[in-house]
């Protein structure tokens, strides 16, 4: 190869080089100059394929778009985000729940959602995320507990819909079975005040007649030996588990309950069915949720919400709910076939699940001190049902109590 055609070739490969160079610089300079949108969610590592695959999504329809995700620890979630939001520069999107989002709603800290943007998600669900009448909060996803109950135990009894027709049945129960027809674990964190807010009491009218009602009808039963003594000290995995070995009939917990007794129990499970969730007088049902926020700090509120929206429409919370059993919160995902078969035992539980999302109002708000509010009403569970005054007295001393603490 002559000189000149050497020196050609080099060229040649020369600009080969400077053109990738320059190619590989372009897009680098385009990919730095891309909003990067900063969502945190809780707990979410082990979905890493899930979250990863709809930020890639994502991404490609929104070019201009870098979604950097960061998981945190559920433990770590209201420290962490509480301290971010207080600063600077806080993360564009944060999955909380939603007492914590009221609590920061209540300090001014969040920027409010415009609630036409939520046409697709269940209405009870956008209404109970509401803090003096304003939206601060996007729902993601939900729990709400069913009745899982044995129905070899149940025997040719009804199955109950309410408290006071379970208490009426809790007698024949135990007389024909010898097992207990539930173990309610009423001084398990604010299992006693979710009770009672299916009856309309809250902190506020504690020591109320209806009030009463509801504690002496614990107190009939628990000193008639009609639940189990543990009732008052023990926690919904002691319950489980004597549910599994068949000395109660009923359990209230979500689907995923189901999974553990086919498991651990399999020839329990065969006798197992389940059923809406027992009610009080009100008739709403308990539920759990999860939601996003975006704080009034963030640099890119609208991206945030458009990147929300996105992670929680119909095809990604059905994609979600599939993996892990939770109850989607958009209407559309609610109405697919996963939500509204007969199938199977498991099935059934998804269905009811869902359909008493329809009716969770008026839901229990959680508050500051909650857990010193949890602490005091237990306490007074314990002293009237072991009986160490009357439930007049103790309530009345219960709401003396609480009204300091405000």
């Amino acid at each position: 190869m002559g000189n000149g055609k050497l020196f050609k070739y080099i060229f040649i490969i020369f600009l080969f080089i400077v053109s990738l160079f320059c190619i590989f610089s372009f897009n680098k300079k385009l990919a730095d100059n891309r909003t990067e949108v900063v969502v945190w969610t809780l707990q979410m590592a082990n979905f890493s394929d899930y979250m990863n695959g709809i930020i890639k999504e994502y991404e490609a329809q929104n070019p201009n778009i870098k979604i950097k995700w960061i998981d945190v620890p559920f433990s770590e979630g209201e420290k962490r985000t509480l301290a971010s939001i207080l600063s600077n520069n806080p993360p564009d999107l944060v999955n909380l729940n939603p007492d914590f989002s009221a609590i920061l709603a209540q300090k001014g800290a969040l920027e409010e959602i415009p609630e036409d943007k939520l046409v697709e998600f269940n209405t009870d669900v956008v209404k109970s995320l509401k803090y003096e009448g304003k939206l601060f909060a996007i729902p993601w996803y939900a729990t709400s507990a069913v009745t899982i109950y044995n129905k070899k135990l149940l025997g040719g009894n009804k199955i109950p819909k309410t408290y006071d027709e379970l208490a009426n049945i809790s007698r024949a129960i135990k007389i024909k079975t010898g097992a207990y027809a539930y173990f309610p674990t009423i001084t398990e964190n604010d299992t006693m005040l979710k009770i009672l807010n299916k009856y309309g009491v809250g902190v506020n009218n504690i020591d109320s007649v209806e009030s009463q009602k509801v504690f002496n009808m614990y107190k009939k039963l628990y000193q008639q030996k009609l639940i189990p003594a543990e009732s008052i000290t023990q926690t919904h995995q002691e319950a489980l588990e004597k549910y599994m070995s068949e000395s109660v009939v009923f359990y209230q917990g979500g689907a995923n309950f189901l999974s553990m007794i086919k498991d651990n129990a399999p020839n329990v499970y065969k006798n197992t069915e389940v059923a809406p969730q027992i009610v009080g007088k009100l008739g709403q049902n308990d539920f759990s949720l999860m939601n996003f926020i975006i704080p009034v700090r963030a640099k890119h509120k609208k991206e945030a919400l458009d990147f929300c929206l996105y992670l929680t429409n119909q095809k990604n919370q059905l994609e979600l709910a599939k993996m892990t059993n939770v109850i989607s919160t958009n209407r559309y995902s609610l109405k697919d076939e996963f939500y509204n078969s007969d199938k199977d035992v498991m099935a059934r539980a998804r269905k009811y699940s869902a359909k008493q999302l329809e009716h969770i109002t008026p839901a229990l708000r959680q508050q500051q001190g909650q857990k010193d509010i949890n602490l005091l009403v237990n306490t007074a569970v314990q002293s009237i049902l072991l009986n160490k005054g009357t439930t007049k007295e103790i309530l009345n001393q219960l709401s003396n109590d609480l009204n300091k603490l405000k």
